[in-house]
């Protein structure tokens, strides 16, 4: 199992905690932000590294800026 980044987990949070507040599923997040349900969860987990448009993309699909999605998420 891959090794959990600290950053990357912040950001997971932020982005699961963002859609179960506006009661999405992941499958209905990906699919308003254009991509896959699995990689909605690798990014929720922590495992996976969105770049930064994809970062913008979840954003946008949450109603959100970036940097209030990225809030709270330092290196």
């Amino acid at each position: 199992m891959p090794k959990r980044n600290g950053i990357l987990t912040a950001l997971g949070r932020n982005v699961r905690r963002r859609r179960e507040a506006r009661e999405l599923t992941q499958e209905k997040l990906a699919e308003k932000a254009g991509l896959d349900p699995t990689y909605i969860s690798g990014i929720e987990r922590g495992l996976r590294n969105p770049g930064i448009k994809n970062v913008a993309r979840l954003a946008k699909a949450l109603g959100l800026t970036t940097s209030e999605l990225c809030k709270g998420v330092d290196a």
